[in-house]
C-alpha cells in the first residue's frame, strides 16, 4: 500500500517555528500534525 504522506524539507524563520511549536503543544499535536492542519485549513479557504 502506498504511503499517504510524503517527506519534504523546508526552511522556516525561527520565530515562525517557535510559534508553531507553542501552538502545537497547546493543541496536544506534533509540529508536523499542526503544520498539516494549518495548511489544510488554508487551502480549504482558497
Amino acid at each position: 500500500m502506498k504511503s499517504l504522506k510524503e517527506k519534504i524539507s523546508i526552511t522556516l524563520d525561527v520565530d515562525v517555528i517557535e510559534k508553531i511549536r507553542r501552538l502545537a503543544d497547546e493543541d496536544d499535536r506534533s509540529v508536523s500534525q499542526y503544520i498539516n492542519l494549518i495548511l489544510r485549513n488554508y487551502l480549504k479557504e482558497k
